[in-house]
């Protein structure tokens, strides 16, 4: 029996980058501090793997000030959530098929 991936997304075969849609995709945003302490990354780690979801404009970028302290938000965007929902109906047809 052959197995068809054709569905998933390369751009969330990583790891950490499949836990920043997941996060993001059960809240309406987060800051790069929280995203770093709830996945247990480096800043720079994370800092990576943001660029590369946003260069494919899955996310986008929300910059501010609190106080005089910079804070960075995250949000998924709609093409970014259409992908990723995308991508967990193939995972699931892909465990789906095995059964």
């Amino acid at each position: 029996m052959k197995i068809s991936i054709n569905g998933l997304n390369k751009a969330f075969e990583s790891r950490i980058r499949l836990g920043i849609m997941s996060v993001l995709a059960v809240n309406d945003m987060i800051d790069f501090n929280a995203l770093k302490e709830y996945l247990d990354l480096t800043d720079g780690n994370l800092a990576s793997h943001l660029k590369a979801l946003e260069k494919e404009e899955y996310i986008t970028v929300e910059k501010s000030f609190i106080g005089k302290k910079p804070n960075t938000k995250y949000l998924l965007t709609k093409l970014g959530k259409r992908a990723f929902d995308e991508h967990l109906k193939a995972l699931e047809q892909l465990i789906d098929s095995q059964k």
